[in-house]
């Protein structure tokens, strides 16, 4: 989220405007002149808004967004004014103002505004940056899971190590819920202090602590009727993890310093690459919780135990790093297949997708090879992967390894991570002519 450019030559209302904006933790800057705006706005971030005035002394807001449109900013433009009349508002709409607002009602309209402007701007990027929907035998199961929990509101909590897409999986029950067109907010739990974590789940009043300079909603406020991912959800404080116990069984929550309850109409995902029952052992987080944030349970297996994804995974993200870096490689040599297929991915499918990108822009064209790759190969445990997978899915996995290898023994083995000789003695055991 980029800071809000309020432009208006009344300073008492700009600065109004920005107190506004700063209760709700929105960052502002504020300009008292047309010409001060025309300045700024030739440095405008990409992710700023702009709040204009539409009559100023020397010119009108107008003026203002068709000098922004003609230097190549497309930021969003909102005009505001107290002559709110019909054709105002529609000449300022075709000149590609983002909307028009009454400074009458701004007070009550401004924010609401803002927040599905921020939705949309954040549903725009989840479609540009879908993951690719795998295949394999264990992410059939999770989708499987994720159709099963979607439509209820129950919590869900998922495991797995990091960078195994747990976000992805949490933004995938909250599209498939019937909360889809309500927000959905993510949240790093691994906050410093207590208090800093408990403003920003619950918000906080004037006053609440040192620095609390005036009110702020918190991500309860910010997800009311949608989802709230809590990411690595081990790492709350223990305070905090009583409040959020009490807000989850109550369905109320009180901010910082506040005199009343406000009632929370949220669905809760959490996901965390700890055991929680260690934890628990450890006296470092409530069983309690525990249990009331896993009503519901899906677990992400890291990418060594999906070798049957990791090719399609890398064809995937090469397409996606040349339209974006500009480039035209047309693929991965034999080598860099079987180095990609080789390497255990301790970083799982984030690591899989940084190596693609560096490959990318080191090749720049042609095919990539091992070279580019760079991946240093450590096998000592390659024959071990498939014994510690679930003994129920291996003759599926191998069956779809010998299918998406065409037959080819030593290729499906390189697929499913063991050598030649286990693969063989496995198809054996499980009968697979």
């Amino acid at each position: 989220m980029g800071k809000v450019i309020i432009i208006e030559d009344n300073p008492v209302y700009c600065d109004y405007v920005g107190n506004l904006l700063a209760k709700s933790g929105v960052p502002s800057k504020k300009y008292y002149s047309l010409q001060a705006a025309r300045k700024a706005l030739l440095n405008v971030e990409p992710d700023d808004i702009i709040l204009s005035d539409l009559r100023f002394p020397d010119g009108d807001g107008i003026e203002l967004l068709r000098h922004l449109r003609d230097s190549g900013h497309r930021n969003p433009f909102f005009i505001m004014t107290d002559y709110d009349e019909v054709p105002t508002a529609v000449r300022s709409m075709k000149s590609g103002a983002t909307d028009y607002v009454s400074k009458r009602m701004l007070e009550d309209e401004l924010l609401p505004v803002l927040h599905n402007l921020w939705r949309q701007q954040e549903q725009k990027i989840q479609k540009q940056d879908r993951i690719y929907e795998r295949e394999s035998e264990a992410f059939r199961n999770i989708h499987h899971r994720v159709r099963l929990v979607a439509p209820t509101d129950m919590s869900v909590l998922i495991l797995g190590e990091n960078g195994t897409g747990k976000d992805h999986i949490a933004r995938k029950i909250h599209e498939q819920s019937t909360r889809s067109d309500k927000p959905y907010v993510a949240l790093d739990c691994s906050m410093p202090t207590p208090s800093l974590a408990a403003s920003i789940l619950f918000g906080h009043e004037k006053g609440a602590f040192t620095g609390a300079d005036g009110s702020k909603s918190g991500y309860f406020m910010e997800a009311d009727g949608g989802t709230l991912f809590l990411d690595e959800v081990g790492n709350l404080p223990l305070e905090v993890q009583q409040m959020l116990l009490r807000a989850i069984q109550n369905r109320t929550y009180r901010p910082l310093g506040g005199n009343r309850d406000i009632t929370a109409d949220v669905r809760i995902v959490a996901a965390t690459n700890e055991n929680l029952e260690t934890a628990i052992e450890e006296k470092r987080f409530r069983r309690d919780l525990y249990y009331r944030l896993r009503e519901f349970v899906i677990e992400v297996p890291p990418l060594r135990e999906c070798r049957e994804d990791i090719l399609p995974l890398a064809d995937y993200f090469l397409g996606r790093m040349n339209e974006s870096l500009k480039k035209s490689v047309k693929g991965f040599d034999a080598g860099a297949r079987k180095m990609l297929l080789d390497y255990r991915w301790p970083g799982n499918v984030r690591e899989l997708k940084q190596v693609v990108q560096t490959a990318v822009l080191m090749a720049s064209e042609g095919q990539v090879t091992s070279e580019t790759l760079e991946l240093k190969i450590d096998n000592t445990a390659a024959d071990t992967e498939l014994a510690l997978t679930d003994e129920n899915m291996q003759r599926e996995r191998i069956i779809k390894a010998l299918r998406q290898a065409g037959g080819n023994k030593r290729q499906a083995a390189r697929l499913l991570g063991i050598s030649p000789p286990t693969l063989y003695k496995k198809m054996e055991q499980y009968n697979i002519l």
